[in-house]
């Protein structure tokens, strides 16, 4: 089983409902991390030439990668506020968002606790 993701705080991050071998103490609550990025215009333009002729978008994984990461940051913030220590049952969302779809939210939730 891989170690789940801790920030500096100490905050572990999983998408399970429980810790094995870290039993929950407490519940604090529910936490949240939302983020919402704009797309480029020059980054559409590569995607959708990529999109034609095949083969991955760099720049938008990154994007995309960048979103779910800083979600994440602010859902072990929250955590860290309310005095946890991990946050359980992680659920990651993606939507795209604007009058063209122009922006991607990526939003994080999940059960703060103390282990």
């Amino acid at each position: 089983m891989a170690s789940p993701w801790k920030d500096a705080r100490g905050v572990i991050v999983s998408t399970t409902p429980t810790l094995e071998g870290h039993p929950i103490q407490e519940y604090c609550g529910i936490v949240t991390g939302e983020v919402i990025v704009g797309a480029n215009l020059f980054r559409d333009l590569f995607a959708n030439i990529r999109d034609i002729v095949g083969g991955r978008s760099g720049s938008y994984e990154r994007i995309l990668a960048d979103a779910r990461n800083q979600a994440i940051a602010e859902l072990q913030a929250e955590a860290a506020a309310r005095g946890a220590n991990a946050v359980v049952a992680v659920d990651l969302d993606y939507e795209v968002v604007g009058a063209q779809g122009s922006m991607l939210m990526v939003s994080a939730s999940g059960t703060a606790v103390k282990v």
